[in-house]
């Protein structure tokens, strides 16, 4: 939460395994379902290939995995995409990296019947695949936008916003829900560009790379001093906000606020690094999306619609009037 390469054939880029031996497909073999993530490493998406092939085993199904070089490999994961049809799955779970650009690779697929569902972030348009499995990304902006406002009560705000990157639909999301949720704009979730708000004396791009995020925070503090609030895409970028403020004296003076719910951001809650997080369930996003699946291989439903896999404030400091979990709960229920 970043760009360009090439993930190769199948032999490099799609690990098959056998999660088990259940309903036949229409060539009297094990139904495939294949998972393309972004990137491999990143503990969300390790977390999400976990419970892929957890409910893959469960469902008698034979699991594909590929991922990008890196986030922002479109390439690579049209190629995923051409090679999984090839190898005839019923069906394929993808996190885009670029929601526009994979379009006309997922419409080739669904062409020749192949289910396809985005887990985490929406395609933008988002009906360019069958369903969606997801947090709800605007709200997990909001919440954290409305326990900062009533943190912060009495303060003047100064925000920082520490973004994604342009054109990146979970990016749009959390941004305009956090301005939303702290009524310092008045935008929605169907909105396709981040809102602007005068409370905003700063903003950058992070990519959600810790370093990046660091270099964001220490740039902003330059142009914009007296910041009191920092919004995050992601933790990986709060940390190294937390970073450069800590390198200032700040650390204590400015609130960070962001959205994830890994356990290295859950443990930055607890000891004060971070304000308070939205976390979200990769896992469940993709054992939902095995599932839905499966039922299309066994009796030719396709998913349909949107389906919320929930998010949860994470804070030890609760507020009046924003429901939220502590850091032990946050621990039990986190990834990475």
């Amino acid at each position: 939460m970043v760009r360009r390469g090439i993930v190769l054939a199948v032999a490099g880029a799609l690990a098959l395994s056998a999660c088990g031996s259940g309903a036949k497909g229409s060539g009297g073999g094990t139904p495939k379902v294949g998972l393309i993530t972004k990137t491999e490493t990143n503990p969300f998406f390790v977390k999400m290939r976990q419970g892929a092939q957890a409910q893959a085993a469960k469902d008698g199904l034979k699991l594909m995995t590929a991922a990008g070089k890196f986030d922002g490999d479109n390439e690579g994961q049209v190629t995923a995409i051409e090679n999984m049809v090839a190898a005839g799955v019923k069906g394929i779970l993808i996190t885009p990296s670029d929601t526009k650009a994979i379009i006309p690779a997922i419409k080739r697929a669904r062409d020749k019947g192949v289910a396809v569902i985005a887990l985490d972030t929406p395609t933008q348009p988002q009906d360019a695949t069958d369903a969606l499995f997801a947090t709800d990304n605007f709200k997990a902006g909001q919440l954290i936008g409305q326990y900062a406002k009533a943190r912060t009560a009495g303060q003047t705000p100064k925000i920082a916003m520490l973004d994604l990157e342009p054109g990146v639909s979970v990016g749009i999301l959390r941004h305009n829900g956090f301005l939303n949720g702290f009524g310092a704009a008045t935008v929605d979730a169907k909105a396709a560009q981040p809102a602007t708000a005068p409370q905003v004396v700063c903003a950058a791009d992070t990519g959600g790379d810790q370093a990046k995020g660091q270099t964001a925070m220490e740039n902003c503090l330059q142009k914009a001093p007296g910041l009191t609030i920092v919004y995050t895409i992601n933790e990986p970028a709060a940390l190294g906000a937390y970073t450069a403020l800590k390198a200032k004296g700040l650390e204590k003076k400015v609130l960070i606020f962001s959205v994830d719910g890994g356990c290295t951001g859950v443990k930055g809650v607890k000891d004060g690094q971070i304000a308070a997080t939205s976390q979200q369930y990769p896992l469940k996003m993709a054992s939902m999306g095995v599932d839905a699946i499966a039922a299309y291989a066994k009796n030719k439903t396709k998913p349909a619609g949107y389906t919320d896999t929930g998010v949860t404030l994470i804070t030890d400091h609760n507020v009046t009037g924003v429901d939220a979990k502590d850091t032990a709960f946050g621990l039990q229920n986190c990834w990475g």
